[in-house]
């Protein structure tokens, strides 16, 4: 690395470290705690998941160092100052950098995703995908493999060493392992099969989809014993798809920093192809078959974009589930009847507001009330959780502003 790269770095570092130390993030830590132990002191407000291509006002996000190390951490610190001064809402910002252990898994197997994509903007990374089914047979089962997982002490001390000349004496340098939280079975199999012939499947050849899922399921489980035995797993962690994930229920009992266990750990899963197929279907390949995984993890946040409202009967069965996702295509007023004080309602406002043509304040406000309003009736503990927000028609500002409205709603 140059020289201009480490200053430019801890001057940057120096700007998060002075908005690490204040009083309000050990506030909103604990906050997130009441939260998550279903006792909130009011809604929390989370922003993540944003167009950052559509970002960057007067240069903000404009990286400036030449090594990709370096140009990878002035990333990650120029967008926590960007969200701190124009869309902070409920975030916490810690006065550590994160260095990720070097630890790597082989896959489920299959290999090369077969697709076409679709871009609308060069910029953005969201884009379209059209998917080859390339399970047509049964012999086409043998392609799921379990993953193999590797662990390279020298690439992680590596990591470590880069980061301590970069960040010693600004902010404090810590470790991290692998985080296995993201297990779904059904992104994977849409990818391999597409959507369309995922849905088919199930009704045409149920028992070819069972396996399917089996196999998935085992697989992921070994994957999760590797990482238990070499113990690359992560500690607690701070966020769980997109939320805070700060609880007083977490770690275990018996944690041991050295070697963290999946008890230790949240989890989270959803099944957004089954948004149209029945509450019998996804308690049958869904629900029923993932027991495993939701057993072994010691909190479970269940849900994304597809509407659960109808289903929460068989989402309920899931052991250890604390946060129920809310999409926006949900009845809410039904969905925090069948929520209550029970779990955490995740709402997920619409996203398509910040890409109207027009920006319509009133819309934006209207539409977050009604979530409180409804979790209030209910008892429902309650976060407002903006994420998939793929364009805001190149105006930041949207965004900023939802955050302050978002803020007026909750009660901030």
């Amino acid at each position: 690395m140059t020289i201009h790269d480490r200053t430019l770095i801890r001057r940057l570092a120096a700007e998060v470290a002075e908005i690490a130390a204040l009083p309000i993030h050990e506030q909103k830590r604990a906050m997130w705690r009441r939260l998550n132990n279903k006792h909130p002191d009011r809604p929390m407000v989370m922003i993540d998941q944003v167009c950052w291509n559509e970002m960057n006002v007067d240069e903000e996000l404009t990286l400036r160092c030449k090594d990709a190390e370096c140009r990878h951490y002035e990333g990650h610190l120029r967008q926590i100052l960007y969200q701190w001064r124009h869309f902070r809402v409920d975030m916490v910002v810690d006065p550590f950098i994160r260095v990720s252990k070097a630890v790597s898994h082989s896959g489920l197997g299959v290999g090369t995703i077969d697709a076409e994509i679709a871009i609308t903007d060069p910029t953005n990374s969201v884009v379209g995908h059209r998917f080859t089914n390339q399970f047509e047979t049964d012999a086409d089962l043998d392609k799921i493999r379990n993953p193999v997982v590797a662990y390279d002490a020298q690439e992680t001390a590596r990591r470590l060493e880069a980061a301590h000349a970069l960040f010693d004496g600004v902010l404090d340098v810590v470790e991290v392992g692998y985080d296995p939280s993201y297990l779904t079975v059904w992104d994977p199999i849409s990818f391999w099969m597409g959507v369309e012939g995922a849905l088919f499947a199930l009704i045409d050849r149920p028992e070819f989809m069972a396996e399917m899922v089996r196999r998935v399921v085992n697989g992921y489980l070994s994957m999760l014993d590797q990482m238990e035995a070499l113990g690359v797993l992560c500690g607690p962690q701070p966020t769980v798809h997109c939320t805070g994930a700060y609880t007083d229920d977490l770690p275990a009992p018996g944690f041991d920093p050295a070697h963290p266990r999946t008890r230790d750990l949240w989890m989270f899963s959803m099944a957004q192809m089954f948004s149209t197929v029945s509450p019998a279907m996804l308690q049958e390949f869904e629900i029923d078959p993932c027991m495993p995984l939701f057993q072994r993890f010691g909190l479970v946040y269940y849900g994304c974009c597809e509407p659960l409202d109808l289903k929460l009967d068989a989402v309920r069965k899931i052991p250890n589930l604390r946060k129920i996702s809310m999409s926006p295509w949900v009845d809410e007023e039904r969905g925090a009847a069948g929520i209550g004080r029970d779990y955490v309602y995740s709402r997920k406002p619409n996203p398509a507001l910040l890409a109207w043509p027009s920006f319509s304040e009133q819309a934006i406000r209207e539409h977050l009330q009604a979530s409180v309003d409804a979790c209030a009736r209910h008892g429902c503990p309650l976060e407002l959780i903006l994420k998939d927000v793929s364009t805001v028609k190149y105006e930041p500002r949207r965004l900023w502003r939802w955050a302050e409205i978002a803020m007026d709603v909750v009660g901030h």
